[in-house]
């Protein structure tokens, strides 16, 4: 059948995909979109100068040799091949970060917890408490790193001074390899503030009829702690252990301050060692190296958290544990 519509109007007639695209247009440019773009313009402009810029520059400096200087010269995957066949330091610095780590995120998860579990108390006063129990946190991190200096400190410190009144010489922490790392991890335990306030909120979201009804059946505080609060609590944990684990390995002030990652780089920090790369030896492209290979380590312990979480996170109205 032929059609009697003239030929140059078929021609001319926009397409179904041809109109689809236009209005596609139309909306993405209407006015509401437009004002939406304004308000995002200045942070995207920043994420994109601040932070995606200098993550891909990164990379591209990690595969040349640049001292800040001279023009940077394209040297391939050389230098991460020295990282892992010809540096022992970075392994050294690999081995205190990681024993670091392991020691404070564990120690500092159950120290906020207990202190949380504690300033959970309806008692008078408890607002002044969960203050100086924060403040810590807040504190300025190179005035507090030189206080616990002087705590440390062999010749009057005030733990050697305790322990001197006990009749027992104690050690000089901060001077002998093999008390250096313990002093500083130490030192880490006493500002758990930004985790204990996570878990006081965790424990004020809890529903307190599932504390009633776990008393109506018989359960002691012990019981009720270990099959109310914890399982109810274990999203705050997964959390906390989350972003306590990315922030030691960036731990860097308390060894910089106080013992610049000696004696014997016993308090030699990852971050420390790649500063060290970048600022002192103006080795940019080695420490952008270091960087990545950090940032393929938090990734990879990031994502075996999230695969693990699956297996003991509990979300309360979800159809099982672990619905992330």
């Amino acid at each position: 059948m032929i059609s009697d519509q003239p030929l140059g109007d078929r021609r001319h007639r926009p397409t179904r995909g041809a109109r689809k695209h236009r209005s596609m247009l139309r909306r993405f440019f209407s006015r509401s979109n437009l004002l939406g773009y304004l308000f995002v313009g200045p942070w995207l402009l920043g994420f994109l100068a601040f932070t995606l810029g200098p993550f891909v520059w990164s990379f591209v400096l990690s595969l040349t040799n640049w001292d800040m200087i001279n023009p940077p010269k394209v040297v391939g995957m050389t230098n991460y091949l020295t990282l892992f066949t010809n540096d022992p330091l970075f392994f050294q610095s690999l081995k205190v970060t990681f024993i670091f780590v392991a020691v404070h995120v564990i120690g500092i998860q159950v120290i906020a917890l207990a202190l949380a579990l504690v300033l959970n108390q309806k008692l008078k006063g408890i607002a002044i408490y969960r203050t100086l129990f924060y403040m810590p946190s807040v504190t300025a991190g190179v005035a507090t790193a030189l206080l616990w200096a002087q705590v440390f400190s062999q010749r009057g410190g005030l733990i050697n001074t305790t322990l001197g009144l006990l009749g027992i010489d104690g050690p000089a922490w901060l001077f002998d390899p093999g008390y250096a790392l313990p002093a500083l991890i130490l030192m880490s335990l006493f500002a758990p503030g930004a985790a204990m306030i996570i878990y006081l909120a965790g424990l004020q979201g809890i529903p307190q009829h599932i504390y009633d009804a776990a008393s109506v059946d018989g359960a002691n505080s012990w019981r009720r702690f270990w099959h109310v609060t914890v399982p109810m609590l274990t999203p705050t944990i997964f959390y906390n252990v989350v972003v306590t684990i990315i922030s030691s390995f960036q731990s860097f002030v308390s060894a910089f301050v106080i013992t610049n990652g000696g004696p014997v780089n016993s308090t030699l920090f990852y971050v420390l060692y790649l500063y060290r790369q970048a600022f002192e030896s103006f080795r940019m492209g080695y420490a952008s190296a270091l960087a990545w290979v950090l940032f393929l380590i938090l990734l990879t312990f990031t994502l075996i958290q999230f695969a693990l979480a699956r297996k003991w996170v509990y979300y309360e109205g979800a159809s099982g544990k672990g619905v992330i």
